[in-house]
């Protein structure tokens, strides 16, 4: 028999509820920026509202919709020429002087220039704190390709000029 449209619809509701601010603080960083994180994560809640049946059911409803995240992002990247993709990332994204600030624009800008699959590695690794085999599920990729893309990520941030000052300010990389 099949559910009444308003408990899945208020099952959805609590759902995007919790679920927002961490999957739009995901898709940021992916994405560059604000907006564009956004639609992605506009998109992403579409197809997991279509799929809900099958993604309530899941161990873990949230890691269900972070893979249809990173699938669309995929999807789009695909769409996209790479130089478009670095251009739209700002080169600092918050100019109002404070260090910290800076080095997150710094950063953003500089996740902006990894390709897609350093990207994901880094941010589902160091951000989304999976493991490399849960990073490998999301990714569809095997466990060591996920080392792989993360270490010369980070290699290709650390090498970055606009981040050395980031230390000096309490973060790492």
């Amino acid at each position: 028999m099949r559910e009444p449209k308003t408990d899945r619809d208020t099952e959805f509701q609590a759902f995007i509820t919790v679920a927002w601010p961490r999957l739009l603080r995901t898709a940021f960083l992916l994405a560059g920026d604000q907006h564009t994180g956004e639609d992605l994560v506009q998109s992403t809640l579409e197809r997991a509202y279509v799929a809900w049946r099958r993604v309530s059911r899941a161990d873990e409803p949230y890691a269900y919709v972070r893979r249809i995240l990173f699938n669309e992002h995929a999807r789009r990247f695909r769409r996209k020429a790479p130089e478009q993709l670095v251009n739209a990332v700002p080169e600092r994204a918050d100019r109002d002087g404070f260090a910290q600030l800076d080095a997150r624009g710094a950063l953003l800008a500089a996740l902006g220039t990894l390709p897609p699959g350093q990207r994901q590695a880094v941010v589902l690794r160091y951000w989304e704190d999976l493991s490399e085999s849960q990073a490998a599920l999301v990714m569809d990729c095997s466990v060591g390709t996920v080392k792989s893309q993360a270490s010369k990520g980070i290699a290709k941030l650390r090498a970055l000029s606009s981040l050395t000052d980031m230390e000096s300010i309490g973060g790492t990389l």
